[in-house]
């Protein structure tokens, strides 16, 4: 099923679109543990769709397209693909997604990508694109997938602050194709209403634009990951993750109430959905769907 159809018919419900974010385990134990207890638990939870990364530079290609095809074979999800231009030619990205079309994967997301690791400056593979823009109209010139991409609410880190400049070259992702946006994690819900306003008001976008949500695990693993893509750390969010300090459990429990809270203003500002950055986990997700009143009444949170 195309995701772009699947937020078209829950704003016609009038209900939010819940999706799950999953990367692709290093080892045969993690792949095992992702897809005999993970993607279970949060099965129970009825999302609409899951996505699942695509590694640095390409590195998990072949992993990724044979997740996204055991989450939609074996239990039964709608999946999407990330795809990113890193490392890639024109050809290999066509093979890519021949692949994807052969395997009845409908959903693409598509990005950039980061530097491989190692580099800090970005350039384009030899034959390859240097621009997402450029992704989506390869993937559009198919004419089966549903395409999304990435949208940043504090600017990309590549923007150097300059915001306005990042989002009006969203506007042009859209324009060459995107039926959809997922955000980049935040924790101030103004930077998103910020970007949204702006986005639908003076840019006149009209796509889906979802909020993607870190619940958080450790102190040391949120600063790791803002440092890393940019985003802001409020202080009084800072303060107090720095009180917990490497309480994993009392900072998972913060966690789980701080984007409780996060994800239900949100939803009455407007948003779409919300989009869970799970890492792989279960328990946070579905104890802040449990708060949010969104869990079906079956479903428990879980001890993953």
């Amino acid at each position: 099923m195309r995701i772009a159809d699947i937020y078209a018919a829950n704003r016609a419900k009038g209900r939010p679109t819940i999706s799950f974010e999953f990367f692709p385990p290093k080892t045969a134990e993690g792949i095992a543990t992702l897809f005999g207890r993970t993607m279970p638990a949060l099965k129970q939870l009825q999302p609409d769709f899951i996505s699942v990364t695509y590694g640095a530079g390409g590195s998990t290609r072949d992993l990724t397209l044979e997740i996204v095809d055991r989450a939609q074979r074996e239990l039964g999800f709608v999946a999407m693909m990330h795809l990113t231009c890193v490392g890639a030619s024109v050809a290999s990205l066509r093979a890519i997604l021949d692949e994807a079309q052969a395997r009845g994967i409908e959903n693409i997301l598509a990005l950039r990508g980061d530097p491989p690791r190692g580099e800090t400056e970005w350039r384009p593979a030899p034959d390859g694109l240097e621009y997402s823009r450029q992704l989506v109209e390869l993937v559009r010139s198919y004419g089966t997938f549903s395409i999304g991409v990435a949208g940043f609410p504090e600017g990309h880190i590549a923007s150097q602050g300059n915001k306005l400049a990042d989002w009006a070259y969203l506007k042009e992702k859209i324009d060459a194709g995107a039926e959809f946006v997922i955000t980049q994690l935040f924790f101030d819900n103004a930077d998103y209403f910020t970007f949204a306003d702006h986005m639908q008001r003076h840019l006149g976008v009209t796509v889906p634009l979802v909020p993607g949500v870190l619940p958080i695990l450790s102190t040391a693993q949120v600063k790791r990951f803002t440092a890393l893509c940019g985003a802001r750390l409020p202080a009084p969010l800072l303060a107090r993750l720095e009180a917990l300090g490497d309480d994993d459990e009392a900072v998972t429990e913060f966690g789980i109430e701080f984007a409780t809270e996060q994800c239900r203003e949100l939803l009455a500002g407007g948003a779409p959905g919300i989009h869970f950055y799970t890492l792989n986990r279960a328990r946070s997700t579905s104890a802040i769907l449990a708060n949010l009143g969104l869990a079906p009444a079956e479903a428990r949170p879980s001890a993953l």
